[in-house]
């Protein structure tokens, strides 16, 4: 009784929804939703008791040195990207909303192939 007037066990399976949630999509790329309304995309990598850990990525530019010699692209210069994933580890009951990264889908493809003949 104690817990349903402090609302304590609506929290509890809340809680619980989220956790098999996220053991549910596992090594899935996906998009959290904090309870301060933060977002972050990631790769879930570990669920372990209260804690989710995540592979977080982060955009990455290369330091221009002009002594290396770099990349010319139609005549300028451009700086490489890469994108790095750090491991975070955040608890569970900051999670507001967890769903996975929607991906472009294309039913059909964008043109009609070009067919081929054997001669």
């Amino acid at each position: 009784m104690g817990l349903e007037i402090n609302e304590c066990y609506r929290d509890f399976q809340a809680f619980q929804v989220l956790q098999d949630k996220c053991k549910k999509y596992l090594y899935y790329h996906v998009t959290l939703t904090m309870t301060d309304g933060d977002t972050l995309d990631g790769i879930i990598e570990n669920v372990d008791g209260d804690y989710v850990d995540i592979l977080v990525g982060e955009d990455v530019m290369e330091k221009e040195n002009e002594n290396d010699v770099q990349r010319q692209y139609h005549g300028y210069k451009r700086p490489r990207r890469f994108r790095r994933f750090r491991r975070r580890s955040l608890p569970i009951s900051n999670l507001a909303a967890l769903s996975l990264l929607a991906y472009p889908y294309i039913a059909q493809p964008p043109y009609p192939y070009y067919p081929y003949y054997q001669y």
